[in-house]
């Protein structure tokens, strides 16, 4: 491991570009440089999968550090490259701009000795003696040097296990925001940690590294548990038993959250304590002495992820989590069934829906079904085998949508209240697909409740499995409250509220808003598709993607037969506008190649591929570097293929697939005027918006 970084991977005091895409591209080309990618291909892989994390969460740190970093299978072997930058970039760090910047490339498939060796720099990264040797070196040997001590030190003791005051037998300093938590030499106070972060290479680390330190300036006595990519050594249970408060330093759920149940917590993103270490050890020991303080709630696997600090989740935070949670868990139900039923009407024709159960009851492979006998003048070719597997992949396809209004309630239910929730949400989820409420004096079936449903009953099974997850219960108790009484009670609590308090009134809105879609024709339905068009691109698979998303698979699953059904043709429009992004940027770097950097017209040659599968997710490196021109242009772009797909009546079956399902499309030449129409107004508009002065993109070629 001598060579994780060299003299070639090290650049002093250079200008790599006035934001921190041009610098990460920057930096990932100097990889490529020094033969550690697969040539230009590898230097585009690398800084995509840099820009991905860092989309996610800035990497800049307090004191002029920034650590983008990735897992990629762009490296071979793990790679660290160091700039020291002049002048100093943003990289969304509180105090100001870095001037000093390591990209950390760990192999994808590397394994844990790798990882262990980037962890150990994560940790010398919030160390102010080799920053300040960083800052000091005069040649790229000093800092290879300087690099290369750090990672051939011994493995850091993870927990700090005594403080030096107790260890001299005095009474350790404590903080005065610690209040009476302080204790006599001999038994210090004690606290337990967890750090993750989403790729669990740096943060996950630095954050563990900051909180063993400012314990130790403390006099405190601290375990981290560090959820991360190296693996994860949980802490022995008598070791969560003794400690008198908890810290969660993470940006994802903490794994098996339970353990922790009734200590004292304070929480945060895991940045928090590698800018302030200190002030989250005052906190916990002030929670530690205060019986009231906030504390890690329910009992065996209970639980939230309520942060309990003043870094604490914000509300309109929680609730992006909470839904988002719901919605991804959802899709794969909506995408695999929606896609088996059209695959179901290419074999056995839309007729299937009729005598699909007495093919599947009467006949097997060896016993076909006579399509023509059964009316199913539009099976594949007249064959009856594929009359057979047409009904067979209608059952699995209608069985995998029966889940999807389940599955976002029950992940609902759970991004809320831990494990506990999943039960209770998907049962009352089945209520939302199920209940059935009759209209006073009009004898009138409201319809189910459907995702609206959904998203209420999972938000009440939640909070209910959340309330009783905290009452206090004897010790052996403890045991039966996640398995028995949490599912039990909560469900017949969420249930009752759902079927005699919500049913009736939502029943009533959705009715209303199947009406009004029903209703909807000419230039309504055409504004419903500009709508539904601007949803789609404007965040580009974030919450208002997805609401619009979720908006049309509901309705496929609930489609009549027609194939002018209103349902069929707002998923069409979702579609159609969802694939214009990625397409429309591709079309853009090849008619105007000089207005993208080399990432960008190398990502270009993706976007063509992942637009057609309908993944709006491919435009997002191009948004990245440059929203203010990339966001509006394919706004534009898919506002108008979701009108036009509208105006022209497309409709789909399938709620996932782009080109590759055109066998579920009504009005396939409608369906190819639409996208290419949205696409050309798209790539136009970016082009037009980059020409106007200098883009950022282009100053940073790779």
């Amino acid at each position: 491991m001598s060579d994780l970084i060299t003299p070639a991977l090290v650049r002093l005091d250079v200008d790599l570009g006035t934001d921190k895409h041009e610098v990460i591209r920057a930096l990932a080309g100097i990889v490529g440089e020094a033969g550690r990618t697969d040539g230009p291909d590898g230097v585009v892989l690398l800084a995509e999968d840099a820009l991905a994390r860092e989309a996610k969460s800035p990497t800049g740190l307090k004191d002029g550090i920034a650590i983008p970093h990735c897992r990629t299978e762009a490296v071979q072997e793990p790679t660290l490259v160091f700039a020291r930058l002049q002048p100093p970039v943003d990289f969304g760090a509180k105090d100001g701009p870095a001037d000093l910047a390591f990209l950390i490339a760990a192999p994808a498939g590397g394994d844990n000795t790798h990882l262990q060796i980037l962890t150990k720099l994560a940790r010398a990264l919030v160390r102010k003696d080799f920053t300040d040797g960083l800052r000091a070196a005069a040649t790229p040997d000093d800092v290879v040097a300087l690099v290369s001590g750090v990672l051939a030190d011994a493995p850091k003791q993870a927990p700090k296990h005594a403080a030096p005051a107790a260890e001299s037998g005095t009474e350790p300093a404590a903080d005065p925001a610690a209040g009476p938590a302080a204790a006599p030499a001999s038994q210090p106070p004690r606290i337990v940690a967890v750090t993750a972060c989403p790729t669990g290479i740096a943060h996950t680390y630095m954050a563990a590294e900051a909180l063993e330190a400012a314990a130790e300036r403390a006099g405190v006595r601290i375990d981290v548990e560090t959820q991360g990519s190296a693996g994860s050594t949980p802490l022995a249970p008598e070791t969560i038993k003794d400690a008198d408060a908890v810290i969660f330093a993470v940006d994802v759920g903490v794994r098996d959250r339970g353990r922790f149940a009734g200590k004292p917590l304070v929480s945060s993103g895991v940045k928090r304590p590698i800018d302030d270490g200190d002030a989250m050890i005052a906190e916990a020991l002030k929670y530690a002495a205060d019986p009231n303080a906030p504390r890690v709630e329910g009992s065996g696997e209970g639980g939230d992820t309520t942060a309990s600090s003043g870094a604490s989740e914000t509300w309109g935070g929680r609730t992006r989590r909470v839904l988002m949670t719901g919605v991804s868990y959802m899709i794969p139900f909506v995408a695999a069934g929606g896609l088996m039923i059209a695959l179901s009407f290419l074999l056995g024709g839309y007729e299937i829906t009729g005598p699909y159960g007495d093919i599947a009851v009467n006949n097997t492979l060896f016993d076909l079904p006579d399509p023509q006998a059964l009316g199913l003048d539009h099976a594949l070719f007249g064959w009856g085998l594929s009359a057979y597997l047409g009904a067979l992949f209608f059952i699995i396809g209608k069985t995998a949508f029966m889940f999807f209004i389940p599955a976002l309630a029950g992940y609902i239910a759970y991004a809320i209240a831990d494990r506990p929730g999943i039960a209770p949400g998907f049962i009352v989820g089945g209520l939302a697909a199920n209940i059935f409420a009759v209209a006073d004096g009009e004898g009138v079936q409201l319809p189910a409740t459907g995702f609206l449903g959904a998203i209420v009953g999972g938000v009440l099974a939640g909070l209910i499995a959340h309330w009783i997850a905290g009452w206090k219960v004897p010790a052996w108790a403890r045991g039966l409250m996640p398995v028995l009484v949490i599912p039990l009670f909560t469900s017949v609590i969420a249930g009752m509220l759902m079927i005699v308090v919500f049913g009736r009134p939502i029943g009533w809105l959705m009715d209303q808003l199947t009406n009004g879609l029903s209703d909807m024709s000419g230039s309504y339905a055409i504004l419903l598709g500009v709508i539904l068009g601007l949803m789609m691109a404007f965040d580009m698979g974030g919450p208002l993607n997805k609401v619009a998303y979720s908006f049309a698979a509901a309705g496929v699953g609930g489609a009549s037969l027609a194939t002018d059904a209103p349902e069929l043709k707002i998923m069409a429009a979702v579609m159609l506008a969802g694939m214009v992004p990625p397409i429309a940027l591709a079309l853009a770097t090849v008619l105007r190649p000089g207005l993208f950097n080399a990432a960008e017209r190398e990502n270009g040659k993706a976007g063509w591929l992942l637009g057609a599968s309908f993944i709006t997710e491919g435009a997002i490196p191009f948004a990245a570097a440059d929203p203010l021109r990339v966001i509006p242009a394919i706004m534009l772009g898919s506002a108008v293929t979701g009108g036009m797909s509208e105006w022209l009546e497309v409709s789909v079956r399938a709620p996932h697939g782009g080109i590759f399902v055109l066998f579920a499309v009504d009005n396939v030449l409608g369906f190819m005027i639409s996208l290419v129409a949205g696409v050309v107004v798209g790539a136009l508009g970016v082009i037009a918006l980059k020409s106007f002065g200098k883009s950022p993109s282009t100053a940073a070629a790779v």
